[in-house]
């Protein structure tokens, strides 16, 4: 039996890395080990070394893609601060729902991705020939989005609601932002598997997770913080004898004019000076057409372990806790801020993690952390819920308050970045590189779409899960008008039955039958050999995808 070799056999590129160790290894001059030393003491001792050292080999590739990723969480972050922003002007639970579509494209970018992997200039490099118009793209939405943000944020309400008022048009402008940003992530992911070797493939997970988490930092936590009055006169101002101001150290038509102009510079840097060599395609080969690469994602849909992987995912209701804290006295600005001190956390984590994801077993981490997240899931219902026992009378909190939701938010994020990274780096080591962009995509996406279209629906099932009265009496608050005229009156519109915690209670009740349900399905879907991940393509020029016997 014949066996064409495979970029994905991990067996192969393991027995490899261990003949390419020993044979570069410094030679003693004293004669080599007598046959009683077993192969074993030497395969225990030889693997650590390649540990250590076998990243340096693509250490600026690495540099490149943490960069790249960075970008890529520079726009999400700042759609992240949206809603909390327009929360202080009333917005209802389901014009937060409309605008969780703004996160969508990522969970939808497997529609476009066989596009963006097929058609491309060859000359130009398979995915500089889109990374570069998409970057070039962003940093144009940004600065054209700088001189008419404010405008669009600031408009009242009507008298007859205190809903915001451009809630869609907010909704598809950063929308696009998010299609640019995942055709970005669709990029990158694919050129990750053919920049870095197939032996340092872990180290893209690591990447995707530290570069996302400081571009999501900076876009989101850096910027409610420096554009808050209060923080700026507070921490900055005040300090060094500065006088005070209405407004805080940066606004966000700065910032994005800011980021803008640093896209457009790196874009063009990375068109110029990153030439792209992909060392998983045979340059004697056409890659694939975009009909034979729609026809090839057919059939990894049609894969029985792929179709398994769309049970993976699962959200919660984590995009809720942030708000309820709002509606409940924590200023934005002080909850972003709360995000500081988890930052060198959320940084190091993926490289602790990675230890633990780069065998060939990473989805044990994720069955470890699911049902820890769950738990922790319920100890953040109880701590809102306990939020207003803890505030003063000046309407601020104490700093032992915000102690204890760094540690509760601190713990999530360990049992979070551990089912992230595990989860990346499983589909790492399975995707095909012919196909590795849309590969990863596919994978990715049956993974978001568990979290996006939960999130939305339990968004929008908020409002009809919440009753409210108004606190002078027996006045209804079920409508945006009466919340409005129970304000005007000087009462407040104050919840009886809260949609939170039934939809915390429900969530968690359903994430554990989950495990249950597909605990076997994911020891399994690890377990499997990578022809189980590959498919058999039709061309002849392909058959390096196949196992001939």
């Amino acid at each position: 039996m014949a066996v064409r070799y495979r970029p994905g056999n991990k067996q192969n590129d393991e027995q490899e890395l261990e003949e390419e160790e020993n044979d570069t290894s410094e030679k003693p001059v004293s004669s080599p080990p007598s046959s009683t030393e077993s192969d074993d003491e030497m395969l225990d001792t030889s693997p650590s070394i390649v540990k250590r050292n076998i990243w340096r080999k693509d250490q600026w590739s690495i540099g490149l893609l943490l960069f790249l990723y960075l970008l890529q969480g520079i726009p999400l972050g700042m759609a992240a601060s949206i809603p909390l922003i327009i929360q202080s002007y009333g917005a209802s639970w389901s014009q937060q729902a409309t605008f969780s579509f703004a996160f969508w494209p990522f969970s939808l970018k497997l529609l476009w991705a066989p596009i963006v992997d097929a058609l491309y200039l060859k000359r130009f490099g398979r995915r500089k020939s889109w990374l570069i118009p998409v970057q070039y793209s962003i940093a144009i939405v940004m600065i054209i989005l700088s001189y008419y943000i404010n405008d669009i944020l600031r408009e009242p309400a009507a008298s007859t609601t205190s809903q915001h008022p451009h809630i869609f048009f907010l909704t598809s402008i950063f929308f696009g932002l998010s299609f640019l940003a995942a055709t970005q992530d669709i990029c990158v992911d694919g050129w990750a598997l053919s920049m870095l070797s197939r032996k340092n493939v872990g180290w893209a997970s690591t990447c995707n997770s530290v570069g996302q988490t400081a571009g999501y930092f900076l876009g989101n936590v850096v910027f409610l913080a420096l554009e808050s009055k209060d923080f700026a006169n507070r921490y900055v101002r005040q300090p060094f004898q500065m006088e005070l101001q209405p407004n805080g150290l940066i606004t966000l038509p700065g910032f994005l004019t800011f980021w803008g102009i640093i896209f457009a510079i790196s874009t063009t840097l990375v068109a110029i000076f990153k030439h792209e060599t992909d060392e998983s395609y045979d340059a004697t080969e056409p890659h694939f057409s975009l009909a034979e690469t729609y026809k090839i994602l057919l059939k990894v849909l049609r894969l029985p372990a792929v179709r398994n992987m769309a049970m993976i995912g699962f959200a919660a209701v984590d995009s809720m806790t942030g708000l309820e804290l709002i509606e409940r006295g924590v200023r934005k600005d002080t909850l972003a801020l709360l995000a500081i001190p988890l930052i060198p956390l959320e940084i190091l984590l993926p490289f602790l993690i990675s230890r633990y994801t780069t065998g060939t077993q990473p989805l044990n981490l994720f069955i470890k952390s699911h049902p820890f997240r769950l738990l922790i899931g319920i100890v953040l219902a109880i701590y809102v819920w306990i939020t207003p026992s803890f505030q003063n009378y000046d309407r601020t909190f104490p700093w032992y308050y915000y102690a204890l939701g760094i540690f509760i938010f601190a713990i999530q994020q360990i049992f979070m970045y551990n089912m992230f990274v595990s989860q990346m780096a499983f589909f790492a080591q399975v995707s095909d590189p012919k196909i590795g962009g849309t590969y990863m995509t596919l994978l990715n996406t049956l993974s978001n779409l568990g979290s996006s279209w939960v999130s939305t629906g339990v968004l929008y099932s908020a409002d009809y899960l919440t009753w409210k009265s108004c606190s002078l009496g027996d006045g209804k608050c079920s409508t945006p008008a009466e919340e409005k005229n129970c304000g005007m009156l000087g009462g407040a519109c104050r919840p009886y039955i809260d949609a939170y915690y039934i939809e915390v209670t429900i969530t968690t009740l359903i994430g554990f039958i989950w495990l249950i349900w597909k605990y076997g399905t994911i020891i399994r879907l690890q377990n499997l050999p990578i022809s189980a991940w590959q498919v058999r393509s039709d061309n002849p020029k392909y058959k390096p995808l196949d196992t001939d016997e």
